[in-house]
Order: C-alpha cells, then structure tokens, then sequence
C-alpha cells in the first residue's frame, strides 16, 4: 500500500479517534444504574466522570458536578487523568498528522521530515489510544466490583454506602440510600472503540513512516562516471609523447 494512502488513512483515523475520545470524556454515562428488580423506574440515574445525573419519565435532567479532588478515590482519579493525557496526546497527533501529509507542501519541506512527523504522530496515537484503554478499562472493573458488592450483599438496601468510591464522594458508584447497581454505560463503549481507532491510525501512521523511509532509500540519485574526452590524436596514440632532451 502506497505510504500516502496510509497517511491519508491515519490522519483521518487519528481525528475521528480523536473527536470520539473527547466526547467519550465529556459524557455523563459511563455508568448507568441498573433498574432490574426496582419498583420504582422513572427516574433514571447515571454518572461520568465530571457529573451525576437524573433524568425522570418526564423529560426533566438534574445533574450534581463533582468538584473537588480530594473527595474520590484514588482509581477514580487515575481515570481521569488516563482520558486527560490521552485527550491531550490525541488532539497534538492530530495536528502533528496535518503537517506531515504529503499532499501538503510547506516551504519544500523534505519527505524525511515528514516521515518522522507522521512517525511521531503515530506514536502520540498509540499512546493516547492505550490511555483510553486503561482508563475505560479501570472504570469497568470497578463498575463490576460494586455491583458484585451490591448483588451479594445481605444488607442491601439497609442504608450501608459503598460501591465504586464510597457513596456521593466516590463519583464512581455508590450511594446514599444503599448499594445501588450500576452497569456499563454508553459512554464507556465510546471510549473504547475511540481508543482502538486511534491505535490503528498510529499503525497506519507509523507504516507510513517505513514507507516514505523505503522510498527516499531507493530513490537516492547515482552518480554516473563519464570519463574524460581524449582528442582523436590521443585515441589513436594513447603513449604519451616523450620529449627529446638534447645535452649540449
């Protein structure tokens, strides 16, 4: 596959990737509640990683900001700075890709430093894209240790706060009025299939790398020897003439 095919591929990758992420951060449901076995099922409970939310049968959305730093748990914490750094990481590879494209030309800038732009585009990608992993991957398995918790807990319901963080300073699970089960969320799914796209664009990027590399490496010019014109005298004598010296 042609090295500008593969750059064009991982650039627009690399955006949608990117943009998905960015939404994927920004969304309040990366958990919802799990209303099975609940009399009540109007109001519809979700969270994120910036806001709890409710939403009623009528339409009506209320949401509670989590402020504050100290107040979550420490897993908690690590979520949000894994989708930050990769956030981060995906947005400047993004615009890294812009200038390494080789359809655009800047100031004959040489296909070499294009390549190694479109190289460390790939990487931030890579990067971002197993931040996004982790990050999403940390939230679900505390998602499924609180509903384990909550689902095998004889006093559920009796007024004991736990779950993923503690209760309303968790931001992660949890609860005032008991051990209330939560399951993945839309938002956790946005963010996992955001951080695969971005690993293939850093793939892509990162071939394309090799490519450009290959074909600067064979496309070097060679230098032709021409030798030097002789006159027809010297082509037909070669032996250079001798001069005569005559001692007086």
């Amino acid at each position: 596959m042609a090295p500008s095919v593969l750059q064009t591929g991982g650039f627009i990758l690399g955006v949608v990737g990117a943009a998905a992420l960015i939404a994927a951060t920004a969304m309040n449901n990366w958990s919802v509640k799990d209303r099975q076995g609940d009399v009540v099922t109007s109001v519809y409970t979700y969270k994120g990683l910036w806001r709890d939310c409710e939403t009623t049968s009528s339409g009506l959305t209320e949401c509670r900001p989590l402020y504050g730093l100290l107040g979550f748990s420490g897993m908690f914490q690590a979520v949000r700075a894994l989708m930050i750094v990769g956030v981060v990481l995906s947005v400047l590879g993004a615009l890294i890709s812009v200038f390494s494209l080789k359809c655009l030309t800047m100031n004959s800038m040489a296909d070499s430093s294009k390549a190694k732009m479109s190289l460390t585009a790939g990487v931030m990608f890579i990067i971002a894209g197993v931040c996004g992993i982790a990050g999403a991957s940390i939230y679900a398995n505390q998602i499924v240790a609180s509903f384990r918790q909550a689902s095998y807990n004889p006093n559920y319901g009796g007024g004991y706060q736990g779950g993923m963080g503690g209760g309303m300073g968790g931001g992660m699970g949890g609860g005032m009025g008991g051990i209330p089960r939560y399951t993945f969320g839309p938002g956790l799914f946005v963010a996992w299939i955001s951080s695969g796209v971005l690993l293939v664009a850093g793939v892509l990027k990162s071939l394309a790398f090799k490519g450009i590399m290959d074909e600067n490496k064979s496309s070097y010019p060679g230098v032709a020897y021409k030798p030097k014109p002789q006159s027809k005298a010297e082509h037909d004598d070669p032996e250079p003439k001798r001069e005569m010296h005559k001692y007086v």
